[in-house]
């Protein structure tokens, strides 16, 4: 536990506790926008649920790095904890400037690449979600290895289907079409990549406590 300097006493922050907390606010804002992709959500309604995520990933993130400047005895190095809740807060960006240009650009409906692109970013973060929470078991170093491959897997999969995606936009013929379009599956794409930094961290702090 490292504690915070507050008015009247010391507040207890766990660092890896506020880690999986902002694991399982990245986790729900993906549910939420592929379920609200797949349910034509109103892109208003639903940029609105993701921006409050996104003030309380925010929170949490705020919460992790005031932690880190208040104690020089941390669970893991320094420099992974700060790269794991960046690259987490990344994700939430990403997932939010996806659907406020959905909404800015009054994009009603839900393209098959959207939805696809969602699925993916949201199987990606539950394996990030389970890998997290095993990544201090030394015996379990190998299944947070696994995950960390399939979450290559999945970015893989992603980068493919943005490009496959893109090449199927400029088969068309709406100049401005394509570019809100192609803006939209790029954010969507770059939110598995941040994805894939995470597990990367996860990866090596496994390898290192070996």
């Amino acid at each position: 536990m490292k504690q915070l300097k507050s008015v009247g006493r010391p507040v207890e922050v766990d660092i890896l506790g506020e880690l999986a907390r902002e694991c399982s606010n990245v986790l729900e804002a993906a549910q939420i926008l592929r379920d609200g992709l797949r349910n034509q959500e109103d892109r208003s309604a639903l940029r609105a649920k993701l921006k409050q995520i996104e003030h309380q990933g925010d929170g949490i993130v705020h919460t992790i790095f005031e932690a880190l400047n208040a104690t020089f005895i941390t669970p893991l190095e320094r420099q992974d904890i700060m790269t794991l809740a960046g690259s987490m807060d990344s994700i939430l960006d990403m997932m939010y400037a996806s659907v406020l240009r959905m909404d800015l650009y009054k994009i009603k409906g839900s393209t098959k690449p959207m939805l696809d692109l969602a699925d993916t970013i949201y199987t990606l973060v539950k394996e990030l979600q389970e890998a997290l929470g095993l990544v201090k078991d030394t015996s379990k170093a190998h299944i947070v290895e696994a995950k960390a491959v399939e979450v290559n897997r999945l970015e893989n999969m992603a980068d493919d289907l943005m490009n496959s995606a893109v090449a199927e936009l400029f088969e068309t013929t709406d100049p401005i079409g394509i570019m809100k379009l192609k803006e939209i599956y790029e954010k969507l794409e770059e939110a598995t990549d941040y994805g894939e930094d995470v597990a990367d961290v996860l990866k090596d702090i496994v390898t290192k406590s070996r």
